[in-house]
């Protein structure tokens, strides 16, 4: 459903951005599914088998050949490192497929997994750039008392959305989403506390369910519920923007999907 052509002088306004987010999942409920199946649930289901199945093998391992064989931790950590970049690869890219079909619904248009698909390995590179630079420079802000931490990551939060909408590069979007979060950041700050605690709350829950059901389907689960919460995250971030655009810039949907065109 489209939103109104112009919003200057408005406010931005967390129930808003909520009702927007969810709305926007329920009316393409089997798209966001597939993506977060096959960026997220998928993979991550995949690496959590194979790490859970390492250090089963480590746990057998009798300790003293364990010893004797330090390079069985050395390829251990090498495992968890590839891992890791996978994650990141498939994050960066689930993140940009629902931000363009998050455009694409709110202007009235009927988004695809393809053209998704597409659009998050056309911006590849570029949102690994941006996710490696916002990350390094979020942990040093955290290591200096927090609250820069926590700056730096309400600056940076919508650099991805801009740069599959705007493509301005790695530099230029950060620079954009400072400027574009100027003004708002406290309100963003209260919608990405809010998510983050419900993902807390989520993944205890099930984490204390997890251990009931068996590795095998713990590990099922585990999965599932990494991919909703991704999901919802990425959605929520694509949302932020749309509402910014409009509250700051007037900018409407129709005009920001006309990028590709």
């Amino acid at each position: 459903m489209a939103v109104a052509t112009s919003q200057i002088g408005s406010r931005f306004e967390i129930g808003k951005v909520f009702g927007t987010t969810f709305a926007v999942i329920g009316r393409n409920i089997g798209l966001w599914i597939g993506l977060a199946v096959i960026f997220s649930g998928i993979p991550t289901l995949i690496l959590q088998f194979l790490i859970w199945n390492r250090l089963n093998g480590i746990a057998a391992t009798d300790p003293n050949t364990l010893q004797a064989d330090p390079g069985m931790i050395g390829s251990t950590v090498l495992f968890g490192v590839i891992g890791g970049l996978i994650s990141i690869v498939l994050a960066a890219l689930l993140q940009s497929a629902l931000i363009r079909a998050t455009i694409e619904d709110l202007s009235d248009r009927s988004p695809s997994i393809g053209d998704c698909i597409s659009t998050a390995l056309s911006v590849l590179l570029p949102a690994i750039g941006i996710g490696l630079l916002a990350g390094i420079g979020v942990v040093i802000g955290f290591a200096l008392l927090i609250v820069p931490g926590i700056i730096l990551f309400l600056r940076w939060s919508l650099a991805v959305p801009v740069l599959v909408q705007e493509r301005q590069g790695v530099l230029g979007s950060m620079g954009r989403s400072s400027a574009l979060t100027k003004g708002s950041r406290w309100a963003l700050f209260g919608l990405f506390l809010i998510l983050v605690i419900a993902a807390i709350i989520i993944q205890w829950v099930f984490g204390m369910i997890v251990p009931v059901l068996g590795s095998v389907l713990g590990l099922v689960v585990a999965a599932l519920v990494q991919s909703i919460l991704s999901m919802v995250f990425s959605t929520a971030s694509a949302v932020s923007y749309v509402e910014l655009r409009q509250v700051k810039e007037g900018t409407s949907v129709q005009e920001l999907a006309k990028i590709f065109s």
